[in-house]
C-alpha cells in the first residue's frame, strides 16, 4: 500500500428513483422489484483511513447517525473486515448531507463508499461483482450505489472515478441493467420533517389495487432519446399509493412542485422525499425559495456527474 492511499476522501451521492414498479411478492418474502435509479448531486462525504488494528472507529456530524452496528456503514466495514481482512483496523468519517430517512439511500450509498473505500485502502483488490455480492448482504441500494464513485487520494488533489450511474434495478433491487447517463440540470428535492418506514410501506401495498404502475418502456425510450418532456411524463411511483394515504402532505408537496413549475414531480423511493425535475432554472430557483418558506430540507440539485447528453434537447412541446 503506498503513503497516497492511506486516506481516502469518497463522495457519496443520493440517488433517486425515476420509476419504480412492484411486480408481485416472492416466495422469500421480499417484492419483486422494476425500478429506474438515477444518482443526483446531493453527497455526503467519506474519509476513510487506517485505524487501530482490530478495531472500527465510525464518527459522523450527525447527531442521529449512530457509529455502531446500526449503521450501514459500520456493518459494511465489520463485513469487509470478518471475509477478507487480516486484522486490519479502519477509521470512517462521515460528513453527512443527505437527510435520513428520505428515500434517497442515504445509508446504502454511505455503506457503498465503505465497502469500495476500504478495498482501496487496503488492497483487497476484489472486483466490483465480488462487491457487490457483499453488498446484498447488507441492503438492496448498496449494488447501485457502488456503480458511480468518485474519490481523493487526498484532500488537495482530484481524482474523479465514474460520472455517476443511472440503471434499471430488479430482484430485490440488487440486480441491475445499466443505462446510458443522462444530466437532468435541475432536480428539486423537499423532504417533509418525519421518516417514512419501508417494510409499514411494503406492509401495506396492496398490488391489486394499483392504479397507476410505469410505462418502463416508454420511459426508456424518452431517456434514450433525451426527452424531457417525456422522462418526467413517465415518472412513476407505486408506493406512493401507500406513503401518502399515510402521509397526505407528501401529495401536497407534489401538486405544489408542479404548480410551481415543474415538469412533473414524483416521491422517491418509499418516501418522504419528492422530487421535481424543471426545465428552468429560474422557475426551479424560485420554487426552492417558496419551500424554504416552510420546510427546512430542501435541495435544488442536478444528477451526479454529467452524463452522455444532457437531458433536454427536447423540452419545447410545439
Amino acid at each position: 500500500m503506498g503513503d497516497n492511499m492511506e486516506t481516502l476522501i469518497i463522495e457519496a451521492p443520493a440517488k433517486v428513483n425515476l420509476t419504480l414498479d412492484v411486480k408481485y411478492k416472492r416466495e422469500d418474502g421480499y417484492h419483486e422489484l422494476e425500478s429506474v435509479m438515477h444518482q443526483i448531486n446531493l453527497i455526503d462525504r467519506i474519509t476513510i483511513r487506517e485505524g487501530p488494528k482490530g478495531t472500527i472507529n465510525l464518527r459522523s456530524n450527525h447527531p442521529a447517525l449512530p457509529n455502531d452496528q446500526g449503521n450501514l456503514a459500520y456493518k459494511a466495514a465489520h463485513l469487509l473486515l470478518t471475509e477478507y481482512g487480516h486484522g486490519e483496523g479502519v477509521d470512517i468519517s462521515i460528513e453527512k448531507n443527505i437527510p435520513l430517512g428520505a428515500g434517497l439511500a442515504g445509508g446504502s450509498t454511505d455503506a457503498a463508499a465503505v465497502l469500495w473505500g476500504m478495498d482501496q485502502i487496503f488492497g483487497y483488490k476484489l472486483e466490483l461483482a465480488v462487491l457487490m455480492k457483499a453488498a446484498t448482504k447488507l441492503g438492496s441500494d448498496i449494488s447501485f450505489c457502488l456503480l458511480g464513485r468518485h474519490y481523493w487520494p487526498d484532500a488537495d488533489q482530484a481524482c474523479p472515478g465514474l460520472p455517476g450511474a443511472t440503471a434499471i434495478a430488479r430482484g430485490r433491487g440488487e440486480v441491475l441493467e445499466e443505462m446510458p447517463n443522462r444530466y437532468l440540470p435541475w432536480i428539486l428535492l423537499v423532504k417533509p420533517d418525519y421518516q417514512v418506514s419501508t417494510a409499514r410501506v411494503y406492509q401495506g401495498l396492496r398490488l391489486d389495487e394499483i392504479r397507476q404502475r410505469p410505462d418502463t418502456p416508454a420511459f426508456l425510450a424518452a431517456w434514450q432519446d433525451c426527452d424531457m418532456m417525456n422522462i418526467a411524463k413517465n415518472l412513476v411511483n407505486v408506493l406512493e399509493s401507500v406513503s401518502i394515504g399515510i402521509y397526505p402532505e407528501i401529495a401536497s408537496i407534489k401538486a405544489d412542485m408542479i404548480k410551481y413549475g415543474a415538469l412533473n414531480a414524483l416521491m422517491s423511493g418509499s418516501g418522504p422525499t419528492v422530487f421535481g425535475i424543471f426545465g428552468e432554472e429560474k422557475a426551479a430557483d424560485q420554487a426552492r425559495k417558496r419551500f424554504l418558506e416552510h420546510y427546512k430540507e430542501v435541495f435544488l440539485v442536478s444528477s451526479y456527474g454529467r452524463g452522455e447528453k444532457s437531458a433536454g434537447t427536447k423540452i419545447a412541446t410545439g
